[in-house]
């Protein structure tokens, strides 16, 4: 053997000596029986910093500043996921071992008996991400090295712009074209109407027989259609355009919107069906190659798996904790991988700092990763949840710090309560109406 080899198995000896320690020790500590960390108690942390009402729970452990935190946000019914929480899961879960993630989350899932609902997701939601917080911090590492470490570096990211015009909306995608964004969602206002995703066009109030919010599909798929035409032409081929039409149209509406854009090559389609029409999937599909993305709507298996196992989309869509938190979605992520879905986790201002991080740690672990929506975090938030991602040139980059990599500020979100709303709705949204008085779904 050469001396110089010689010496560099000589430097390395100690560190082999110590990582066989700490691995002995692991044994060791199992052979005397060390108990695993308990729950001791679980809350609830209620805060309003912006628009939107956000839920974490925060899981203590029996051993001494080992804790987790756990997205449960449900902005339009916040105030009964924090009830569902204190007074069902948490009697529940006291006592109960920390470290056994799937087994809680099974448990937690049947005890209600009838379950997939919106309400109990969202708090076993914050439960499940919080034993995931919890875990990482024993570990020492980001809770992406516990799902299979990276994937890639860092993640894409979407941001959205609107216009009450078509100059308009081609001039905010080049702003943030200009800001590093690669992947840029297109919304239209249409004249007179409540569309989604973009203020009012310049125009009157078409004659109704109501006074709510109007909306009205033919009008505002022509101008969809025509405006994502002339920004692919204004915009050129090497930024990826995206449209969400918010179920908000008929599914043979559905079926010919896709069509009327397929030359667009729209990197996806979102949401152009309700939950309750998703069977129109199949028709979208035999008619054209439009990318469809879908379900962040869906609360249930019965929603995603068979678009899924089927081939029927292209990205799915799913709010990570209206299905349950991270145990269920790393499923989701793994079944789509099989079928060639490609994730793209729901992520606007109504997930908490806590839920983009989960989102983005089963970015980086998914193999079959597409784009993430939103997840950059500023003002008073970015100070509640401190050690949030970065981003930079498109990209999300996640903090290498045990866990979600998050603390939060408690005092300071206690500053921001959730506060009533004008409307009075506690965060439920208002009903949008065709001309006749028909409630739409948005």
């Amino acid at each position: 053997m050469k001396r110089r080899d010689l010496l560099s198995l000589m430097a390395l000896a100690p560190v082999v000596s110590a990582r066989q320690a700490a691995a002995q020790e692991k044994v060791e500590r199992a052979a005397r029986g060390v108990p695993s960390p308990k729950i001791k108690d679980v809350s609830v942390i209620a805060t309003q910093p912006g628009g939107v009402r956000l839920v974490v729970v925060k899981i203590t452990t029996d051993q001494d500043g080992l804790y987790g935190y756990g997205c449960a946000t449900f902005t339009q019914r916040a105030d009964l996921v924090v009830p569902a929480v204190e007074k069902y899961l948490k009697p529940f879960l006291i006592g109960k071992p920390a470290d056994r993630i799937d087994d809680t989350w099974q448990s937690c899932y049947d005890s209600s008996y009838w379950r997939n609902g919106p309400v109990l997701n969202n708090a076993i939601s914050g439960v499940d991400e919080a034993l995931w917080d919890i875990k990482g911090r024993q570990a020492g590492m980001p809770v992406y090295q516990l799902l299979g470490g990276k994937m890639r570096e860092a993640c894409a990211t979407y941001t959205s712009v609107s216009g009450s015009e078509i100059p308009q909306v081609i001039d905010n995608a080049r702003k943030a074209m200009a800001n590093g964004y690669q992947h840029v969602r297109l919304q239209i206002g249409v004249p007179g109407m409540a569309a989604y995703g973009a203020g009012g066009a310049a125009g009157d109030r078409p004659k109704a027989l109501h006074n709510r919010p109007v909306f009205e599909p033919g009008p505002y798929i022509r101008r969809a259609v025509k405006m994502l035409h002339e920004a692919r032409k204004a915009l050129g081929d090497d930024v990826e355009l995206l449209h969400d039409a918010h179920e908000r149209v008929s599914p043979r509406e559905a079926v010919q919107f896709a069509k009327d854009i397929e030359d667009v090559k729209l990197f996806y389609l979102e949401d152009v069906l309700s939950p309750e029409d998703i069977a129109y999937f199949r028709q979208i599909r035999q008619q054209c190659t439009t990318a469809l993305a879908m379900g962040e709507l869906f609360n249930s298996p019965h929603e995603w798996t068979p678009l899924i196992t089927e081939r029927l989309i292209d990205y799915i869509r799913v709010h990570v904790s209206q299905a349950g938190g991270v145990t269920p979605c790393r499923k989701i992520a793994i079944l789509g991988e099989q079928f060639g879905v490609k994730t793209a986790w729901h992520g606007p201002g109504d997930v908490s700092p806590i839920g983009h991080a989960a989102n983005l740690h089963l970015d980086l672990a998914s193999y079959n990763f597409g784009v993430q929506e939103g997840g950059v975090i500023r003002g008073v938030e970015a100070e509640i949840f401190k050690g949030c991602a970065t981003f930079k040139d498109g990209y999300l980059w996640a903090s290498d710090a045990p866990g979600w990599g998050i603390e939060i500020d408690e005092k300071l979100a206690a500053k921001y309560p959730f506060r009533e709303g004008r409307d009075g709705l506690n965060g439920g949204w208002s009903d949008v109406r065709r001309l006749d008085g028909t409630e739409i779904k948005q």
